[in-house]
């Protein structure tokens, strides 16, 4: 994830086979670091893979971050 402001980069993790429970975990641990960064997220950006989004996105709306879609057939 890349902070748009600062330009920092935060490494959320990396699986082989991610599960849907690999997934909310992340999303929860990206909300704990920003917190204990005292940095607040608006928005956050990603693509429409659609394996995982519901979990992911209900743990991200739940702390106040607004998950936005990228354009249909955006290149990657």
């Amino acid at each position: 994830m890349i902070e748009h402001a600062s330009r920092r980069i935060r490494i959320l993790g990396a699986a082989a086979h991610p599960t849907a429970s690999w997934v909310a975990q992340v999303a929860r641990n990206l909300a704990m670091d920003l917190e204990d960064a005292g940095s607040k997220a608006k928005y956050l950006i990603r693509d429409r893979y659609g394996k995982f989004p519901e979990l992911s996105d209900a743990v991200l709306t739940d702390t106040g971050i607004r998950v936005v879609l990228s354009g249909i057939q955006t290149p990657e």
